[in-house]
C-alpha cells in the first residue's frame, strides 16, 4: 500500500471511531428526518404559522412539501455541519497537539491533508445518501406512497445538494489549517453561511456563492447546472491551498 493509502487508511479509521463525526452523522440523519417531519405534521394538520415560516413551501403536500422542506433544513444546517466536520479532521492534530509527531512519520505532511479531505468528501457522500434514503422512508411512512418520477428526481437534487453542500464546506479545513485550531474552522463555516444567505438576499440568484447549490435543488427552473460550476471550482481551490498548507507547515510554535 502506497503513502496515500496508508493514510487514507488511518484517517477513515480514526473518523470511523470519533465521536465528533458519529454525533455529526446522527444529527443530519435522524435530526433532519425528525425536525422536516414535525413540519410536514404541523402543516397537514393546518398550523398557519408554520405554513407561513415554510414560504411558498407552505402550500405544497405530498412529496413535494417533505423534499423541499428537507432542502430548506439541509441548506443551512448541512452546511454548519460539514464545517464542523472537515473543521475538526483537518485541525484535530492541532487540538490534540499531535501535530508535532506527524513531522517524525515517513510520510509527506501534504498527503496527510488530502487523505484528510478524501475521507471527509466519502463520508460526506455516504451521508448524502443517508439522508435521501432517509427522506425516502420518510415519505413512505407518512402515506406518500412511492415516489413518482418527479418525486425521484427531487430526491437525487437532495442528494446532489448534500455533497455540494459539503463541498461549500470546504474553505473551513483550510481556515482551521491556518488558524491552527478547531474554532478558526468554525468561524470561517459561520461566515460561508452568511455570504451565501446575504448573497441570495441581494438578489444575484444563480450565481450567489455558496448558495448556488440551494437555489438549484429547490427550484431547478431558477438555476442553470453550470451556475454550479463555481462551487466546484472554489471548493477545488480550497482543497489546494489547505494542502500547500500543511505541505508548508513548520514546528514554530
Amino acid at each position: 500500500m502506497n503513502h496515500l493509502g496508508v493514510a487514507f487508511a488511518v484517517e477513515a479509521r480514526k473518523a470511523a471511531a470519533s465521536r465528533v463525526f458519529r454525533t455529526i452523522t446522527w444529527l443530519l440523519l435522524a435530526g433532519l428526518g425528525v425536525l422536516s417531519g414535525s413540519l410536514v405534521l404541523a402543516v397537514r394538520a393546518g398550523n398557519e404559522q408554520v405554513a407561513g415560516r415554510l414560504g411558498p413551501l407552505g402550500e405544497l403536500d405530498g412529496w413535494p412539501l417533505l423534499s423541499g422542506a428537507v432542502m430548506q433544513i439541509a441548506a443551512a444546517g448541512g452546511l454548519l455541519a460539514f464545517g464542523v466536520a472537515v473543521s475538526w479532521i483537518v485541525a484535530r492534530e492541532f487540538a490534540d497537539g499531535t501535530i508535532t509527531g506527524l513531522f517524525a512519520v515517513p510520510i509527506r505532511r501534504s498527503t496527510i491533508a488530502v487523505a484528510k479531505l478524501a475521507v471527509f468528501l466519502v463520508w460526506a457522500v455516504m451521508v448524502g445518501l443517508g439522508l435521501t434514503l432517509t427522506t425516502g422512508l420518510l415519505g413512505v411512512f407518512l402515506g406518500y406512497g412511492l415516489p413518482a418520477d418527479e418525486d425521484g428526481v427531487a430526491l437525487l437534487r437532495l442528494f446532489v445538494l448534500s455533497v455540494f453542500t459539503a463541498l461549500s464546506a470546504v474553505p473551513a479545513g483550510w481556515a482551521a489549517t491556518l488558524g491552527r485550531g478547531i474554532l478558526p474552522g468554525i468561524a470561517a463555516t459561520i461566515a460561508i453561511v452568511v455570504i451565501a444567505q446575504v448573497g441570495v438576499l441581494s438578489g444575484l440568484g444563480g450565481w450567489t456563492p455558496f448558495g448556488a447549490p440551494a437555489l438549484w435543488a429547490m427550484t431547478p427552473e431558477a438555476v442553470a447546472p453550470v451556475q454550479l460550476l463555481p462551487t466546484l471550482l472554489i471548493s477545488a481551490a480550497f482543497c489546494a491551498a489547505t494542502v500547500i498548507a500543511w505541505k508548508r507547515l513548520q514546528l514554530d510554535r
